[in-house]
């Protein structure tokens, strides 16, 4: 079992606080959805679990492997694949070049492009060679989701992977979600603001707010008015 989990942390910026007590689990092969008006903490909250912004209190593990301090690259050799809101996909270089860029932590013998990231995506091999700033934000999206699987995570992050995107490549997205959930047993830790995407795909919700979390439980929850009233704008 491949199993994030989050307890108790902080984290400032200066000094001003960005999360306070924050406490989730991301279970294997599950998809767990972390919801919230804009500014309530989601990306910080992906900050501190990747290890781009250090934690002031509490404990974030991987299994039974505390991170601590450990740096972002330790811990996608630990498993963590990450995949950033805005993409970040690098302009000049080409598509394959992009998603060689996941080879870093990899042992010799594993730099290769898995072929089920083309079935994910077909788009991609059919542009291995066009520079990354000539696709669409749909498909660089895609490139920004193949490339932290070129990486083989046992747990994918990702930071709102609908912003900004046109619906058939969101239904595409969804389904390689549920694909890497179900076929691959992959743990799933997804920030979101489309809340039809997270009824459709999650398993399991937080929804937060100033930093805090506000309720956790089921997907179902997300019918629920008490609910729906903390995500509305």
């Amino acid at each position: 079992m491949t199993t994030l989990t989050v307890s108790g942390i902080d984290l400032h910026y200066g000094a001003a606080q960005a999360l306070r007590h924050i406490s989730i689990e991301a279970r294997q092969a599950k998809i767990t959805a972390v919801l919230g008006r804009n500014g309530v903490g989601k990306s910080s909250l992906l900050r501190a679990v990747t290890g781009i912004h250090p934690i002031s209190a509490g404990d974030i593990r991987i299994d039974a492997e505390a991170l601590k301090k450990s740096p972002p690259y330790a811990r996608a050799r630990l498993g963590l694949g990450y995949v950033p809101q805005g993409r970040e996909i690098f302009a000049l270089l080409t598509v394959k070049e992009n998603l060689e860029t996941g080879y870093a932590g990899l042992k010799r013998a594993d730099r290769n492009i898995p072929d089920y990231i083309f079935t994910l995506f077909p788009v991609l091999k059919q542009m291995l060679g066009r520079r990354g700033g000539d696709l669409s934000g749909g498909q660089q999206q895609q490139l920004a989701i193949g490339r932290a699987l070129v990486t083989r995570p046992k747990i994918l992050v990702l930071d709102e992977p609908t912003e900004g995107i046109q619906p058939s490549i969101i239904k595409d997205i969804g389904r390689a979600l549920q694909f890497l959930r179900d076929d691959m047993g992959m743990t799933i830790l997804l920030v979101e603001q489309y809340l039809d995407f997270c009824r459709e795909l999650a398993d399991d919700i937080y929804i937060m707010d100033r930093g805090e979390i506000l309720h956790a439980g089921p997907a179902a929850d997300l019918d629920k008015p008490e609910i729906k009233k903390h995500l509305m704008v």
